[in-house]
């Protein structure tokens, strides 16, 4: 209860600066929905070229136009100060690493706002007075989307009491296809994929798999969905590899439920992973899943329950792992019907805001209200 006796209004000030749509910017609008709909004042500083800032102008939140041309923007971070300033905020939460290195000019008052910053990508933070700085002075408390992040975050000297583990999450009902599980009966079987086109996604590796297996005999069809600056160099390799019939390029996939309700075996053979949302999104819409024993794709995928990991940058591991559903059918249909379960029991888009929420509380002192 807030001191007036009614019910607390948190004003959340989300800074996302990134232009296009993808596993943050859905975590964000998704946090938003629910913070709208318990009673909270929402604020959102966003770049104005991007989707989740035309989309978060159709909900009840106040939207304002925020780019930030890198990690050492003043004039942004001098904006952010200000408008800090002449506002009570309760609650200050950084999306994205830019956005967090701006904390590093504000000022912390002793009660409000509190500050958190979530931390999304697997890559090792140096220890040094930087960290230090930015994580254990600059903010209240680090969100980390998976466990591996953690303890990154950890080993890069970031105070454990600090962190709290709080995983994306995604809307099952969206991914439910009635027929998810008859096509793993069909011929050529579809083995799909949904990532940006970057290296760290590694797309190179699942295409050297795909040569390995049409070499072996295992004819099979792929669909990779994503844009991004390596698909060029992408279609070269296929075609080098004599894979022009088999792989398919999408290019951007605006609906990832029809997309995946097209495909038998998901695959994501990343070489740095957060959490893997799109990996999530393929459980829930009943599909087994060959990933890399990377980041939080240890944490979603269930090894041998839900899906197969194997070792990153490792063609034949990868190669490997898909044949053993492609040859044994009962067990992919067995393990997309325990990655639904899964995401259900632990990754549902309300279990995450309904976190985060908590999390606020927590900082401020207060119980959290029910509604």
């Amino acid at each position: 209860m807030g001191e007036s006796g009614s019910r607390r209004l948190l004003n959340i000030l989300h800074i996302d600066p990134e232009k296009n749509w993808g596993g943050g910017e859905a975590q964000v609008f998704a946090l938003l929905v629910y913070l709208s709909a318990r009673g909270h004042r929402n604020d959102l500083l966003a770049d104005p070229n991007g989707l989740l800032y035309a989309s978060c102008r159709q909900l009840d939140v106040r939207v304002q136009p925020f780019p930030v041309r890198n990690d050492l923007d003043l004039c942004a971070a001098a904006g952010l100060r200000r408008l800090i300033h002449s506002e009570s905020f309760d609650i200050v939460h950084f999306h994205t690493k830019r956005a967090h290195a701006l904390s590093l000019w504000l000022l912390r008052a002793r009660s409000r706002p509190k500050y958190i910053a979530t931390r999304r990508m697997d890559y090792p933070e140096r220890r040094g007075w930087y960290t230090n700085l930015l994580y254990n002075h600059k903010v209240d408390g680090v969100v980390a989307i998976s466990r591996v992040i953690a303890e990154l975050l950890a080993q890069a000297g970031v105070e454990r009491g600090k962190i709290r583990h709080i995983p994306s999450g995604i809307d099952p009902a969206r991914f439910i296809s009635a027929d998810a599980h008859e096509r793993l009966f069909k011929n050529p079987l579809v083995i799909g994929s949904a990532a940006v086109l970057e290296a760290r996604k590694g797309h190179e590796i699942l295409l050297e798999a795909a040569a390995l297996l049409k070499a072996d005999g295992v004819n099979l069809s792929y669909q990779l969905a994503g844009a991004g600056p390596l698909r060029h160099q992408l279609e070269q390799q296929a075609a080098h590899l004599g894979l022009q019939e088999e792989v398919q390029f999408l290019g951007f996939v605006s609906d990832i439920s029809k997309f995946l309700a097209a495909i038998d075996i998901f695959v994501m053979p990343s070489l740095h992973e957060g959490l893997g949302v799109a990996v999530l999104e393929a459980m829930a819409a009943g599909k087994p899943v060959v990933a890399s024993r990377v980041g939080g794709l240890a944490e979603s995928v269930a090894d041998g329950v839900t899906g197969i990991l194997v070792p990153p940058a490792n063609a034949t591991a990868l190669a490997q792992g898909i044949a053993k559903l492609v040859h044994d059918r009962s067990l992919a249909r067995e393990m997309g019907l325990r990655g639904q379960e899964r995401v259900a029991r632990h990754f549902t888009l309300e279990q995450m805001a309904a976190a985060n929420e908590s999390y606020y509380y927590e900082l401020l002192g207060a119980a959290r209200e029910r509604i």
